[in-house]
């Protein structure tokens, strides 16, 4: 692959990934039930406002999409660099502009969901060094839920613990020819630094929920507790999860 093919392929898997991460799954589950989930619950187009608004099964619905519109970009460039041996920092720069996309969507004026299903997504479809400290966050988020029933600490904790988990990872593979070996610290430096800037904006979107839980204001799992200026549970409903409801 030549420089300038290296370049053009960055710069489609940018757009690609920045577009496709736009696309607000959540806000568009609720419009197709005549709800605009923007102006009930937490008024957050993520997966987690969806389930509190409409109910915990579309909660699932707009994760598994939200984690597919990460996915599928990034599995594309990564097929595309394996075919042609393009450098391995591309797919990486697609899953950034699918991350970007979610949190700061050109469809909604920039303000999107908190990007955790998406990130998922995306860098499952980065191996190993991504694959595997992905699937070792996810450990830690369920320990700390299962510790904390918070969904926002949880997800904080995880976020934090990527950005330590991928030069750890990177160094510590063993060499399985065709499947695995450490990686050179010179591009182990960039994985770096993309965990990084994915778990700031993780942490970042999760601002108002790193208030709530300085004030001790923030719902555990199965608490009926409502945010400031949020509207209660509906008559005929009960919260499941992080203020989850699911309709009877």
């Amino acid at each position: 692959m030549t420089h300038t093919q290296i370049i053009l392929l960055t710069c489609l898997g940018v757009v690609v990934g920045y577009l496709v991460g736009s696309i607000p799954f959540a806000l568009l589950i609720g419009f197709s039930k005549g709800v605009d989930i923007r102006k009930q619950g937490s008024g957050n187009v993520g997966a987690t406002n969806c389930g509190r608004v409409l109910g915990f099964k579309y909660f699932w619905y707009a994760f598994i999409l939200d984690f597919f519109k990460g996915f599928a970009p990034v599995l594309a460039c990564d097929l595309v660099v394996q075919h042609w041996w393009g450098p391995n920092w591309v797919p990486m720069t697609t899953a950034i502009a699918a991350i970007v996309g979610h949190v700061y969507p050109i469809y909604l004026r920039f303000k999107g969901g908190k990007g955790v299903a998406t990130t998922f997504g995306a860098l499952v479809g980065l191996w190993p060094v991504f694959t595997i400290a992905v699937f070792l966050a996810a450990v830690v988020f369920t320990i700390v839920f299962l510790a904390y029933r918070i969904i926002s600490i949880a997800s904080i904790c995880a976020a934090v613990s990527l950005m330590v988990l991928v030069p750890v990872v990177g160094r510590s593979l063993p060499v399985i020819q065709g499947v695995a070996q450490p990686v050179p610290w010179n591009q182990l430096r960039t994985l770096t630094i993309a965990a990084c800037i994915v778990g700031l904006l993780i942490v970042i979107k999760h601002r108002a929920n790193i208030k709530r839980l300085l004030a001790g204001t923030e719902p555990r799992v199965g608490s009926r507790r409502t945010h400031a200026g949020e509207e209660a549970p509906a008559r005929g409903a009960t919260e499941t999860a992080d203020g989850l409801e699911q309709k009877d």
